[in-house]
């Protein structure tokens, strides 16, 4: 049996190794297994297990085999409620939950995303690979908010192009730690950190360019709520570029100094980094109409708000 893929902007630079791990649900020291035995073809030819893949890239799998008996290529439906905010025939943009991720991985083989729009829609794009077809975007498991899914080829290639020109607009809402300025633009460059592979950096050396915008929405003792625009998506963005300033994202586990609310009295647990996908606005792809969706804020982190202006009210 041959698997084939075409790599899309969202994969373009991965290692292959860590692709296939990826896109498989195996361990990386498998994938490179497959790749040693010249199992995986790139474009018709045999590369290394570090090669930077490319845009449009096919990657062939020969002889793909089932592990354990368990086909762990085929993506499950399952009952999980999904909220969906906009519905065609050609795309959905629904409202991602926090504590969920977008399509099955090492460590989530179930409960994503696609694993629920593989069991709310029938039919999905056959482009983006068997595990997240449709997948033009992604966020990460603990950031809610708004989610474009293609749901037909046509509408996946037009999206892809339009993100990568940047012709998506996406704008989010984020609780910050620290009394930010009222506006102001990031374009530290970011990369993969050199000291933790699971971290991105604005120090390191291979870096691409990555643009972030903010104005603040509302101040309050140590607190800022601000509205964030994303001009380059890169991995981690928002969470890395307001950390480098000395502004992390309230409850961020990864970039933050703190996981809990400092309050007058006592504290409060904070679940998951408070970065909340908003707002996005393109042109649709076929149908050539602008569509703007906004995506309510979730419970959890309008709850943290509520607490804090009790708390503190809110400053000027």
């Amino acid at each position: 049996m041959i698997e084939k893929f075409y790599i899309s902007i969202e994969d373009q630079d991965k290692r292959l190794d860590l692709f296939l791990a990826e896109k498989l649900n195996i361990s990386r020291s498998k994938a490179q297994e497959m790749i040693e035995k010249n199992h995986v073809k790139i474009n018709n030819s045999f590369k290394n297990k570090s090669y930077k893949l490319k845009k449009e890239d096919r990657v062939e799998i020969l002889n793909y085999q089932k592990d354990n008996g368990n086909d762990m290529n085929i993506l499950i439906p399952q009952n999980i409620p999904l909220q969906i905010l906009y519905e065609d025939q050609f795309l959905i943009v629904i409202s991602k939950p926090p504590g969920i991720v977008v399509y099955p991985c090492i460590g989530h083989p179930n409960g994503t995303v696609m694993n629920a729009v593989a069991y709310h829609f029938k039919k999905l794009a056959t482009i983006g690979g068997p595990l997240r077809p449709g997948v033009v975007h992604r966020l990460d498991k603990d950031t809610s908010g708004a989610m474009i899914i293609a749901m037909d080829d046509e509408a996946y290639y037009k999206l892809v192009e339009m993100f990568k020109k940047r012709e998506i607009k996406k704008e989010y809402i984020a609780l910050v730690y620290g009394k930010i300025k009222d506006d102001g633009k990031i374009t530290s460059p970011i990369g993969r950190s050199p000291s933790d592979r699971k971290k991105m950096s604005t120090k390191a050396i291979m870096s691409k360019e990555a643009i972030t915008e903010w104005n603040v929405i509302k101040r309050f003792n140590n607190y800022s709520l601000v509205k964030i625009k994303i001009i380059t998506g890169r991995t981690h963005q928002i969470r890395v570029h307001f950390s480098s300033i000395g502004h992390p994202v309230l409850g961020d586990p990864l970039y933050g100094k703190k996981t809990y609310l400092e309050l007058k009295t006592y504290k409060i647990k904070i679940p998951r980094q408070l970065l909340h996908a908003h707002k996005i606005e393109f042109i649709h792809p076929v149908k050539g109409e602008k569509i703007s969706i906004e995506a309510p804020l979730p419970e959890d982190m309008a709850e943290i708000i509520k607490i804090i202006e009790e708390n503190y009210g809110i400053k000027q």
